[in-house]
């Protein structure tokens, strides 16, 4: 393949003398020049240490030949933007950061691509750009953080905060023990939040090096797996191996089957979808639940289980998965190795990658077995469920694996509210009762920006006396660290005129996720029936003006104008 650059350099004299001004030499201008682009940055710990990533791919990239050129945005955190408006940008972002790899990777005729990133909106920001400039690529993940003490997480934050608000005898000395040690490292959050789950959807659609999603990030294989991956990128522009050339239907389905048996975040609902419209492919809500419902759970992980992403790693990761479920995928689909998902597999298995990393994992006193199930030990199928009736016509999503058997349906009587933090106060205040079904509104990516409900959900789960007895509907999303009975994307949303803007405090809702039902079967306190009440949605409709939203500026402004539904990715 030849150089892409050539026929530009010609146009315009300009462009080299740039490039040498910028400290090139003469000689890199012939060479494979490869677009390397981070969110290094100092605005949270997955960000912070990927500078040291880029510079091994870059070294990866010299040895075999080629030119890098560095290129930065820096990320932003779901963490930091808690209980404040700064959450409403935080789905935007991902926009935003495609965007701008779509600037870096079009102003020039890059030969190929290495992307950078650990968290949340990055990694499926870096994914959609890659799909979308679709030049030779490779993803690199930035790994996980170390566990906090005692084999705990960041998320003991939920009840430290609880507790503050409530005045519940906890001391300065407590909360400045977790704020030392809530996040020990670099890397992303050690649960499988959304994070980690993004960072295990790169690999299996085969953007990512076998095995590279969620290695701690303070390990020496992290930096291997970028050094790596420098000289891969390498190959892939020798090849002109593109991502469109990986992303296909079977890809993104054998995703959706990893995806289901490691208990992923319900954001992931929103970034794959998102991802594969970038190629001209709808991946509908319903695959998801056909693959949930026959797919065995077997991630032992937080928050659908016991264990911590590194604990996941040491016993295998992503390939032990697809190895343990290869009956459920398809093993042709190509990868950035330049070879075949069935291929990569035999590879990783003969490199004693599996026997090595169990012996970290032996620290803990853990097996393989007790973090990745045999498939026949699995108790269940699936983590996630789409739900449809008269209240999420377009759809609904529910992680049930993370929700305790006896929550899975009920009916209640509904509390709404038109933004998570009225809805959060009146938790802390006291005001919600066991077996209420906690509405939150407005909050969709028309209406808001799509927050994360994350302090509300911790609110519950962290009050003994709505544990367990609380649900909550809402059409915003959850942290892929949400625990409990927690509805979300409720589609179409109430800012463009769902079913949701139409009910009010006193209706009864019912949701069963086995029927995966989700219906208003109530009006003021009446049980009436699905039917019936539809009728009286309709007629409320009709009488009802739809909330007025703020006036908004700038990228708020123009995502939430031109977001699309959830159930389609929120993208614009």
């Amino acid at each position: 393949m030849a150089i892409r650059s050539a026929r530009e350099r010609n146009l315009w004299a300009q462009f080299d003398a740039l490039q040498l001004g910028s400290g090139w030499d003469e000689e890199d201008l012939g060479k494979r020049q490869i677009l390397v682009e981070d969110v290094f940055g100092d605005s949270h710990p997955g960000s912070v240490h990927l500078d040291q990533l880029t510079e091994h791919i870059c070294r990866g990239i010299y040895e075999r030949g080629g030119k890098p050129g560095r290129f930065h945005t820096t990320d932003i955190c779901d963490g930091c933007a808690q209980g404040h408006d700064g959450m409403n940008l935080i789905l935007a972002s991902r926009e935003a950061l495609a965007d701008m790899v779509e600037l870096h990777a079009g102003f020039v005729p890059w030969d190929g691509m290495v992307l950078v990133s650990s968290c949340d909106k990055s990694v499926p920001a870096h994914l959609k750009a890659m799909a979308r400039v679709d030049i030779p690529a490779i993803f690199v993940p930035g790994g996980s953080m170390r566990p906090g003490p005692d084999q705990t997480t960041s998320l003991v934050a939920g009840s430290i905060s609880l507790r503050q608000k409530e005045n519940d005898g906890i001391t300065a000395e407590e909360i400045r023990d977790y704020k030392l040690t809530g996040c020990p490292s670099c890397g992303a959050c050690t649960f499988l939040g959304t994070a980690s789950t993004m960072q295990c959807m790169a690999e299996a659609l085969g953007l990512a090096l076998p095995g590279s999603a969620l290695v701690p990030a303070t390990m020496r294989d992290i930096l291997a797996y970028a050094r790596r991956a420098g000289r891969q990128v390498m190959a892939l522009a020798e090849e002109n191996l593109r991502p469109s050339d990986i992303l296909t239907m079977a890809a993104f389905r054998n995703a959706v089957v990893v995806h289901s048996a490691i208990g992923g975040s319900t954001n992931a609902t929103l970034h794959l979808p998102s991802i594969a419209r970038e190629l001209g492919l709808e991946l509908p809500p319903e695959l998801f639940d056909e693959v949930n419902r026959v797919v065995p759970h077997i991630g032992n992980i937080n928050p659908s289980g016991e264990h911590l992403t590194e604990s996941f790693w040491f016993a295998g990761g992503i390939p032990a998965v697809q190895l343990a479920l290869r009956d459920y995928l398809n093993l042709d689909v190509m990868t950035v190795t330049g070879r075949t998902l069935g291929e990569n597999l035999e590879e990783i298995a003969r490199s004693g990658f599996f026997h090595r990393n169990e012996g970290y994992l032996h620290n803990y006193g853990l097996t393989r077995a007790q973090v990745i199930l045999p498939p026949e030990e699995a108790k269940e199928t699936g983590s996630i469920a789409i739900l449809k009736g008269n209240l999420a016509p377009e759809g609904a999503v529910v992680k049930y694996s993370a929700c305790a058997e006896d929550m899975r349906a009920l009916k209640g009587t509904a509390r709404v509210y038109d933004s998570e933090e009225a809805a959060h106060d009146a938790v802390v205040a006291g005001e919600i009762n066991p077996g209420e079904i906690l509405v939150i509104r407005y909050e969709g990516p028309r209406g808001s920006g799509m927050p994360e409900m994350l302090m509300t959900t911790e609110a519950i789960v962290c009050d003994k006396r709505l544990n367990g007895k609380v649900s909550l509907v809402t059409d915003g999303r959850f942290s892929g660290a949400t625990r409990g009975a927690a509805i979300g994307h409720v589609s179409p949303e109430a800012a463009a005129g769902g079913p949701l803007a139409y009910i009010r405090t006193g209706d009864i809702i019912e949701y069963d996720i086995a029927a995966r039902a989700l219906n208003v079967v109530g009006i003021d306190g009446r049980e009436t029936g699905a039917e019936a009440a539809s009728a009286v949605l309709d007629e409320r409709r009709a009488a009802w003006p739809l909330k007025t939203p703020p006036e908004r500026k700038g990228i708020l402004r123009r995502y939430t104008q031109s977001a699309a539904s959830a159930m389609k990715g929120a993208g614009y």
